[in-house]
């Protein structure tokens, strides 16, 4: 006897996001510009990378993070911000129903592309918002060399 099946397509597509984001929060960053999650980050900023002809901005939302409670390191080509978003203690005669919000460290690392100078990032951190300012190299232009007879 046999046993009939109906096809769900929700069910794959569902598996599919699943396994996607199950490679994503496993796999190292590749190629310019692409973020890992980190081992140790409990919950993960979004941010918003903009370019314009003089510099690359990264603006990450991190509410309730206090400055003290950042970090943003750049080593060997790459980008890393960091830190915690600490938990407030439960109050007494207060119970908390739901808790949604995300708590803990976090962590987002990007490869910097070879037009960024290391040595000029700045980073800005006012209302909730880290904005990092990834300096471009200064491009030379070009330039007639004259050559020499011996």
């Amino acid at each position: 006897m046999r046993i009939l099946t109906h096809w769900n397509p929700l069910r794959d597509v569902q598996e599919f996001q699943n396994r996607v984001f199950h490679a994503l929060q496993t796999a190292p960053a590749q190629g310019e510009g692409q973020c890992k999650p980190t081992a140790v980050a409990d919950w993960v900023p979004v941010v918003d990378v903009v370019e314009d002809e003089k510099e690359f901005l990264i603006t990450a939302e991190l509410p309730e993070v206090t400055k003290e409670n950042v970090r943003v390191t750049v080593d060997k080509g790459q980008l890393t911000l960091s830190g915690e978003r600490k938990f407030e203690k439960e109050e007494n005669g207060k119970k908390y129903h739901r808790v949604e919000r995300a708590y803990g460290q976090f962590s987002r690392s990007f490869k910097l592309p070879d037009t960024v100078d290391a040595e000029k990032v700045e980073a800005e951190f006012k209302d909730g918002l880290l904005r990092i300012h990834l300096a471009k190299v200064e491009k030379s232009g070009p330039r007639q060399i004259e050559v020499k007879a011996e």
